[in-house]
């Protein structure tokens, strides 16, 4: 098989593993792109993307352009002469970039598109409480994850398994697909297929404060489904009403069963060395949580430190 040349564009760890597969098959990395350094913290330390420290290790050409329509940078894309470029996790792309290559320019995607379309796509496949999702690649058009549909592989998702979880599960699975569908592009062997819009789809926005938020008006297995979708990060939140600090929950097990009252949704119940938080079809019992300006603690140490929150309620 002849060697496609390719430009790579990507940012976080997510990206990471496909680069990693894609350098040790038989294609040929001829540069990467990622987003430029930024000041995180407090101490405004200048942060590396993953990507750039990956190419770094590995010698690889680099480019952080801070606008993607900036002429230097177009012309000196062109002159890569890139077969193909490959996008993993990376911004918007102009359609002076995506037309540049010969071949296309292909994103792969963590959901089974059209579904999930967004910034958050392995989130919302737990928060939705699907049974199913997968990883897509497509052909970047003018519309962001609308693209003609190349390849496409499912996986089962654990109905316990948080979204760390089953992003190491999708890294893996999304690897073996980006090589895949190089292949059949490298081959010409291929056909596309165009999304379908006409049926009901769910969508993956980016996640923010109010779309983190445990709504206790909610049944308890929707909240569940929210804290193992934000697990472990950005991390589901409530506010105690007493001392109006975030409660972050990271880690819990819901149990159903009928409440006598439902008007104690949302109340903290300390019992027995256990931590009730009461919905109104059942409790969830947490192992894992953070107090605002605390360290992560399992629930014996929160028990131990802050017995004063029984029967506190939660907003």
């Amino acid at each position: 098989m002849n060697k496609l040349k390719i430009v790579f564009m990507g940012t976080p760890d997510f990206a990471v593993g496909c680069l990693d597969f894609l350098i040790n098959s038989n294609h040929e990395i001829k540069a990467v792109i990622t987003a430029p350094d930024r000041a995180a913290g407090r101490g405004k330390k200048i942060i590396q993307s993953e990507i750039k420290k990956y190419a770094i290790n590995n010698s690889i050409k680099l480019l952080q352009p801070i606008n993607l329509k900036d002429e230097k940078f177009i012309t000196e894309l062109k002159s890569i002469n890139a077969d193909i470029f490959v996008v993993v996790a990376f911004r918007m792309l102009p359609k002076t970039v995506w037309e540049i290559p010969e071949k296309g320019t292909i994103n792969l995607h963590a959901s089974l598109l059209p579904q999930l379309r967004g910034a958050a796509p392995i989130h919302w496949a737990i928060i939705n409480g699907l049974s199913e999702t997968g990883v897509t690649t497509f052909f970047i058009n003018e519309k962001i994850d609308f693209g003609n549909i190349i390849e496409q592989s499912k996986l089962k998702i654990n109905s316990k398994e948080n979204t760390g979880q089953l992003y190491e599960k999708l890294k893996s699975k999304g690897s073996n697909l980006l090589v895949s569908t190089l292949k059949v592009i490298e081959k010409n062997n291929f056909k596309t297929t165009k999304q379908n819009n006409s049926e009901k789809l769910l969508i993956a926005p980016k996640l923010n404060k109010n779309n983190t938020r445990i709504d206790w008006k909610n049944s308890g297995q929707s909240i569940f489904n929210l804290i193992r979708g934000l697990s472990p990060y950005p991390s589901a939140w409530t506010k105690d009403a007493k001392s109006n600090k975030i409660l972050k929950i990271f880690d819990v097990i819901f149990h159903k069963e009928k409440n006598s009252n439902e008007n104690l949704s949302g109340t903290i119940l300390i019992k027995n060395n256990t931590i009730k938080l009461i919905t109104y079809d059942g409790f969830l019992e947490v192992l894992e949580l953070q107090l605002e300006g605390k360290k992560r603690m399992s629930n014996l140490e929160f028990i131990n430190g802050y017995k004063n929150f029984h029967s506190q309620r939660l907003l």
